[in-house]
């Protein structure tokens, strides 16, 4: 059978082992910023619940019983762990520790972010960090599911319910061709290699396409920039990137034509029914500070 657990407090504990760490119960009560009254009071609580004396008279002073050194140093350990869970949970509640997962979209990750990403993990040695790199459609989802703390996608071409949207930055998208091609008439563009047809981009760009007069016969598909734009190099068709992506690193593509197709903007997704995550917020915060263009409004 179990023993009845004692109702202790950590006051109590506090007041034991400052008496067993000061000279006089005086000391232990100014140490403690509490009345001598209130230290007596509080150890004498501690004595009743227990059921055992931990003090004895020696003359005029009060001095730990044999008894009593096995409490001390319960006290002392209880105390301990109480300040370490203390401390850790002041830095969860501030965003230093924990687990944060969340999302974007590859050109956020590699071309714009990846040094805020690095600082940010720097300055947080105790916080674990998860990102997924994904399409912006499966990132909102794992948002929207509760997986992802936020995620920096594609500003979706329609409203989503239940879903904050804080926008980060406007990117440049322009039109790259095979070398030799003819770039002409907008109607004799293509055939394409573009994104996915789910793709929040793949919409954007199939739009600005149809409304300059250029048909949208498109022949692959890819998820990846880089396989996009390895097709382009290798003669399969035209395509519709990121210039950041495009125009960056060994072997550039040349635009087909000077000006952007269009501007897509990239944005932060969040749950609106969140609970508050500090982890989150600071990041957030480093990401809009580190935006070329942050646009800071949804």
């Amino acid at each position: 059978m179990q023993p009845k657990l004692p109702q202790l407090t950590i006051q109590q504990l506090e007041y034991l082992a400052a008496v067993s760490n000061q000279e006089t119960w005086a000391k232990a009560a100014k140490h403690l910023q509490v009345t001598p009254s209130a230290l007596s009071q509080g150890l004498a609580e501690l004595e009743r619940r227990l059921g055992i004396p931990l003090f004895e008279r020696m003359g005029r002073r009060r001095v730990l019983t044999n008894n009593a050194n096995e409490v001390v140093r319960y006290a002392q350990n209880v105390l301990a762990q109480t300040t370490d869970l203390a401390r850790w949970a002041n830095e969860l509640n501030a965003g230093q520790t924990g687990t944060l997962r969340i999302g974007m979209i590859d050109v956020a990750a590699v071309a714009h972010f990846p040094r805020t990403l690095q600082a940010f993990i720097a300055q947080h040695p105790d916080l674990d960090l998860s990102l997924t790199v994904a399409s912006s459609a499966q990132l909102v989802e794992a948002v929207l599911a509760g997986e992802l703390a936020f995620a920096l996608v594609v500003k979706p071409p329609k409203t989503i319910v239940d879903c904050h949207l804080t926008e980060v930055l406007a990117e440049d998208l322009a039109i790259y061709a095979p070398d030799g091609t003819i770039q002409g008439d907008p109607a004799t563009w293509g055939p394409w290699v573009l994104f996915p047809e789910v793709s929040h981009t793949r919409q954007l760009v199939a739009q600005a396409l149809q409304t300059r007069g250029a048909p949208v016969q498109v022949t692959a598909v890819s998820n990846q920039p880089d396989v996009l734009r390895e097709m382009v190099q290798l003669g399969m068709g035209w395509t519709v990137l990121p210039v950041v992506q495009a125009e960056q690193g060994p072997n550039p593509l040349q635009r087909a034509q000077p000006q952007p197709l269009i501007q897509r903007h990239l944005v932060i997704a969040q749950r609106e029914d969140a609970l508050p995550n500090p982890a989150a917020d600071n990041l957030i915060a480093a990401l809009l500070r580190a935006s070329p263009h942050s646009l800071h409004e949804a």
